[in-house]
């Protein structure tokens, strides 16, 4: 083997390295959510995880952090996910005004 290709195959074993943990990590947070959500609400979940990663990321912090804190007593449901969805996503109308001369 050359030279060359060694540091492109430690190169390939850190990223196939990283991908396994991060696979594995998203692997835990499925499993989090699956046990702190109803069925519904981890539907809609893995939906908004398709669509919006970031805004997925952001549930499943909101979640652990409120599983951590004792604010979730129960499983959350389709409702309270639906209103912290709404929450996360609001954004104020914007006013467009016309000025005539």
């Amino acid at each position: 083997m050359s030279d060359a290709q060694e540091p492109n195959e430690e190169k390939m074993r850190k990223e196939l390295s990283r991908r396994m943990k991060a696979m594995q990590i998203e692997q835990q947070k499925r499993e989090l959510a699956k046990k702190l959500t109803t069925n519904e609400a981890y539907e809609r979940l893995m939906n908004v995880r398709i669509s919006n990663r970031e805004l997925y990321d952001q549930l499943i912090n909101l979640i652990v952090s409120m599983a951590q804190s004792n604010r979730l007593i129960n499983k959350l449901t389709d409702e309270q996910l639906k209103s912290i969805l709404a929450k996360l996503t609001y954004r104020p109308d914007s006013k467009i005004e016309f000025k005539h001369k």
